[in-house]
């Protein structure tokens, strides 16, 4: 370390211990991080929104509990898409959440909108979307109608007709959006008496229900309520979903009204070789929702950049799902004063070549950013002294690489390793990347605890979005395996774009 960067060091040392302030903040541009700054008078799918998944578990997709209390967690971190999976109850008289055909826990829908209410604008006053997976027959989808209008009363955003655009966040502060499929229509042909007993066959083999010929008597009757029904509850819908039907050539088009198309990650990864540029299209109008595969029981995540890349503004997450993933999707909503939305870029809007996207490496370098690690504090108060090692102080090293679109990427870089040190010197251990989007990258920090005789320790971690890292000697906070910030975990770095 040179005479000037030891002198910064000695300098910066106060700053690193400081608990609160504008000096623990190494992003956004002007003086308070809760600033909104990004431009939010765009259509409402211009803009990647927090989105979270199963909103309602505790724990895996299989057994574990269903809460209003996720839910809460989500809200109060800037999560902006909450979703609720619709049953009927043993009785069919009433609706519980809970993740169908498993063994999870149900928790009644009304608690779960409840908490919805009394929360969602604690951390964001940007709007909220619930999406139902709506498994309900007219006369529950009816009690879902009553309950949502009486909960949220004149929060409620319900379009009067199919919009060919969709209004803007700002213009949507404060309100709430309910989005799910429309409820099937019934006519004398029969489809209603079809509905009744295809629902009625899946209960069945449940021994909760059985079918009855009598329906058939009564199809027109059954045919007037249900349209009365179905009617209260479509008008609470703010956008519509839809699924996609065959394979990817009928993927909605550009001119239809706005929907929200949903596809598995799997899927998504199919689509983008062959279709990549259709779903750009479709995301600058409409939305796109990818949700995690079936076979990640144990609520883990994948790579959203996957979906981001190509417009995806609703890539829904396992919050309870700690790992690498999600601390990337909680850093990039980090930006623009965590407030949940995050403006796309350019290239993605239609005011550059869809080509972009999937030939990158013919873009030339943005920027370059130059990484400076100094040093750390914090673990010896908010560890135990016997935490990392039994006999001796920890062996700390630190970890960073860019996380983004594929030609950004990088391999993580590491420091030297401190041995037996709480308070470990890097002396400036720098690192330099090279970004052609640093719109779409993070920059990711992990600490480590070199264990020679198993697993290294986890010592924090942490994901800056690049667009917003302000330059200069920051005091940069770290966060444990949940994405909760330590009380006094933090690194000193210093940032320099050249």
């Amino acid at each position: 370390m040179s005479e000037k960067d030891d002198l910064a060091v000695q300098i910066c040392l106060p700053v690193l211990k400081l608990r609160s302030g504008i000096c623990d903040i190494p992003i956004r541009k002007g003086e308070n991080f809760t600033v909104v700054h990004h431009d939010m008078s765009a259509p409402l799918a211009h803009y990647f929104i927090f989105t979270g998944h199963n909103s309602y578990l505790t724990g895996n997709q299989f057994s574990s509990k269903s809460s209003d209390k996720p839910i809460v967690k989500a809200l109060k971190e800037g999560v902006r898409v909450i979703e609720l999976d619709l049953w009927p109850n043993s009785r069919k008289n009433d609706i519980k959440v809970c993740h169908g055909r498993t063994l999870t826990s149900p928790v009644k829908l009304i608690k779960c909108l409840k908490a919805i209410k009394n929360n969602a604008f604690v951390t964001s006053k940007y709007p909220v979307i619930i999406t139902f997976e709506d498994h309900l027959d007219a006369n529950l989808q009816a009690k879902v109608a009553m309950m949502v209008k009486q909960t949220f009363g004149d929060m409620l955003f319900c379009p009067e007709s199919d919009l060919n655009e969709f209004p803007s966040p700002e213009c949507l502060k404060g309100r709430v959006m309910i989005s799910t499929k429309p409820p099937k229509k019934y006519s004398k042909s029969g489809s209603v008496i079809k509905r009744h007993s295809i629902k009625e066959t899946s209960f069945a083999t449940n021994g909760l229900s059985s079918t009855h010929g009598s329906h058939h008597l009564d199809a027109d009757v059954l045919e007037a309520d249900d349209e009365k029904s179905t009617t209260e509850y479509k008008k609470l819908i703010a956008i519509c979903a839809s699924k996609l039907k065959g394979s990817m050539k009928n993927l909605p088009s550009h001119d239809h009204k706005v929907t929200r198309l949903s596809m598995s990650e799997e899927t998504l990864k199919l689509s983008i070789n062959s279709h990549g540029k259709e779903l750009i299209r479709l995301t600058q109008r409409s939305f796109l929702r990818v949700y995690p595969k079936g076979s990640r029981i144990t609520s883990s995540n994948y790579n959203p950049f996957t979906g981001w890349m190509h417009g995806a503004q609703m890539v829904a997450f396992n919050m309870q799902g700690y790992g690498k993933y999600l601390w990337i999707m909680q850093g990039m909503f980090r930006a623009n004063g965590c407030c949940g939305y995050l403006k796309k870029p350019a290239f993605l809007l239609g005011d550059g070549n869809y080509d972009e996207v999937f030939d990158p490496m013919a873009l030339p370098v943005k920027k370059t950013l130059k990484v400076n690690i100094y040093m750390g504090e914090g673990w010896r108060t908010d560890f135990h002294f016997r935490h990392f090692d039994f006999c001796s102080p920890p062996d700390f090293y630190t970890k960073v690489s860019i996380v983004g679109m594929p030609c950004d990427r990088t391999r993580a870089k590491k420091t030297h390793r401190i041995d037996d040190q709480w308070v470990p010197t890097w002396n400036g251990n720098e690192f330099k990347f090279q970004l052609r989007f640093p719109e779409l990258a993070l920059l990711r920090v992990v600490v480590r605890d070199h264990d020679p005789a198993g697993e290294d320790g986890f010592g924090g971690q942490t994901c800056l979005p690049i667009s917003e890292l302000k330059a200069g000697f920051r005091s940069v906070p770290l966060y444990d395996h949940r994405g909760d910030k330590y009380k006094n975990v933090r690194l000193l770095m210093g940032f320099e774009f050249i």
